[in-house]
């Protein structure tokens, strides 16, 4: 397949903003793309060149490297590369204008004597992934030399895009939701085989996999996928309500009510005698937690076995749980013996989700729980989460309350009826959280993602000093400005933000950010941090939920605070629009129903 398909079709990405647009575009793609390279195609149309769980090396190519390349590539100085670079604006740009000046160098009689030869996707897939497991000595200017040589191949737009996939600024905005789309439009018939290949997605976390397997084999082929142990899933998400009462009456009546853990989600994978953990952004955790591993060896009486529970650090001498910000110590990649000692775990286990062959994430969540007793040896620092069974609201304020004593955040509250079903990567009322902050000023904390920053004043000048945060449109596929937060950041915090956003840094807003307020710098979509604040509220300027609760109006948050990073999620994980327009009418109601106090109108 000609490579220069694939680069036309993100040159006109680029330039559209409509999903529907871009489902076509991707669509179009797709019918022109042979079976044995749609994977291909999929990894790079997204940004990579394998799935992110499998931990496989990145490209390792820095701007400095490239810079080098395109000089190799176009016979210019380095200096000359740099000028261009800052005129242009980025090095995909540079590499584009590069290309087309050494073209108009070609002397005629060279053309006609020389064989056009095109680009094909293999061939760029093959070349960077070949860059990408360079190691060693040596690794670096063979890195520049295979680079230069797929510059020097390649046509303005093909060198364009090549240079921004290896600086990962891609800027097509494409999302998983619209490549799914579109995948079913090709392959599916339409729409209605959306939800087969979103779950066979959801199932292996593998795209490029899922699309392989459709373009040649067919959509009934994806109806039989299952687990696979060593393959993480991607979690079951839940919804969140502060009244006992309705929270009942959403889950069916009678609900299973489990412990919620301020730690590490983790799906632990045995197979055989190795164990794999994976946290909730599909990350592999392993090495951070070697005493699970041999806590899993020893009390999961299994073959092969994907269980989910949750990591948390305790005080070995009160036995007191401690914050989920504790644990992070344990990501340090050096001296994790040390680590062992100084925060210690336990685990909390609370689903089965395939048990030797057997996939239970279709299976009710009583078969699923009474699964996973059977095969877990309990013991002080590796055990079923605590849990009970209630159709009562008032047992369920009261295991709440105890739950908060013992150091959790609040409590999750699950759905029994014969439809329980484990829905991978989905959110629903199946699962719904009843957490501590809701007791809180803005009734509960919310995750949001970072899509731009703006540069502080005062004690603050010359560095960052506020950031532009957004919720997730789930079924636009695209991040809508909720607030800007300034405080809550200690100085630390502040003094670290310029080289944790650096990478991410881009001229323009990202295609799949919905703003009108105008940030200093824009971000690519990638940090997802807890915030809180005074109360929900209306605003001209923030586009979530813009419309939907009042014309020309967004919500937004009143005094927003930041919290915490949260590192283990995703920014597809982030508070949705839908949620933040719930907890809005819940406010409201509260509000409209609340008795005058003595003295008001």
């Amino acid at each position: 397949m000609p490579f220069r398909l694939l680069a036309e079709t993100i040159d006109r990405l680029e330039l559209v903003s409509s999903r529907t647009q871009m489902v076509t575009l991707l669509a179009n793609l797709f019918k022109n793309t042979p079976p044995d390279v749609i994977d291909k195609v999929v990894y790079l149309i997204s940004g990579s060149l394998w799935a992110d769980w499998k931990g496989m090396p990145e490209l390792g190519i820095s701007e400095k490297l490239l810079i080098k390349a395109l000089s190799l590539a176009y016979s210019v100085s380095e200096r000359q590369v740099e000028d261009l670079v800052k005129s242009a604006g980025d090095l995909g740009k540079a590499a584009e204008t590069l290309k087309s000046r050494s073209q108009g160098k070609v002397s005629l009689f060279a053309f006609t004597q020389s064989t056009t030869r095109e680009l094909t996707v293999s061939e760029v897939y093959n070349t960077l992934v070949k860059i990408a497991q360079l190691q060693g000595e040596g690794s670096r200017d063979l890195k520049i030399r295979l680079t230069a040589g797929l510059l020097k191949d390649a046509s303005p737009k093909e060198a364009k895009f090549i240079v921004r996939f290896i600086e990962g600024k891609l800027r097509a905005g494409v999302g998983d939701a619209t490549i799914m789309d579109a995948l079913a439009v090709v392959y599916g018939g339409g729409a209605s085989a959306r939800p087969i290949i979103e779950r066979a997605y959801n199932l292996r976390s593998d795209l490029g996999e899922v699309a392989k397997i459709l373009a040649t084999q067919g959509l009934e082929s994806l109806k039989g996928i299952k687990p696979e142990p060593g393959v993480p899933i991607r979690p079951m998400l839940a919804e969140r309500h502060n009244d006992p009462r309705e929270i009942l009456a959403k889950a069916g009546g009678e609900a299973l009510v489990e412990y919620k853990y301020d730690g590490e989600r983790a799906q632990i994978h045995k197979v055989s005698n190795k164990v794999i953990i994976f946290s909730r952004r599909l990350e592999n955790i392993t090495s951070q937690y070697p005493d699970v591993v041999e806590m899993a060896l020893s009390n999961i009486n299994a073959e092969d076995a994907i269980v989910e529970g949750e990591i948390v650090t305790y005080n070995r001498d009160t036995g007191e749980l401690l914050p989920f910000q504790e644990l992070m110590h344990r990501k340090r990649k050096h001296d994790i013996h040390i680590a062992i000692k100084e925060y210690p775990v336990k685990v909390f286990l609370f689903d089965l989700l395939y048990l030797n062959g057997e996939d239970y994430t279709n299976k009710p969540i009583l078969e699923r729980r009474s699964a996973l007793e059977k095969i877990i040896r309990e013991t002080d620092d590796f055990m079923i989460a605590e849990y009970t069974r209630t159709s009562n609201p008032d047992e369920l304020e009261k295991f709440f309350m105890q739950a908060i004593s013992e150091g959790c955040e609040g409590v999750m509250v699950k759905a029994l009826h014969k439809d329980s079903v484990y829905q991978a990567g989905a959110r629903g009322w199946l699962w719904i959280k009843y957490k501590r902050d809701y007791k809180s000023e803005m009734i509960d904390t919310v995750d949001l993602v970072v899509v731009g920053a703006f540069y502080g004043k005062g004690r603050r000048g010359g560095k960052f000093g506020a950031l532009l945060m957004a919720a997730y449109n789930q079924e636009k596929d695209v991040f809508e400005t909720v607030c800007k937060v300034g405080s809550g950041f200690k100085d630390e915090d502040l003094d670290k933000l310029p080289d944790m956003l650096k990478p991410y840094i881009r001229s323009s807003k990202h295609p799949r950010v919905d703003a009108e307020i105008e940030a200093d710098v824009w971000v690519d979509p990638v940090f997802v941090a807890e915030i809180i604040g005074a109360e929900l509220t209306l605003s001209p300027i923030h586009t979530c939920a813009r419309g939907i609760l009042k014309p020309d109006a967004g919500i937004s948050i009143r005094f927003p605070r930041f919290i915490m990073w949260r590192t283990d999620k995703r920014p597809e994980d982030a508070t949705t629009s839908r949620e933040l327009i719930e907890m809005y009418q819940r406010q409201l109601k509260k509000v409209t129903t609340k008795a005058p106090a003595e003295g008001e109108v």
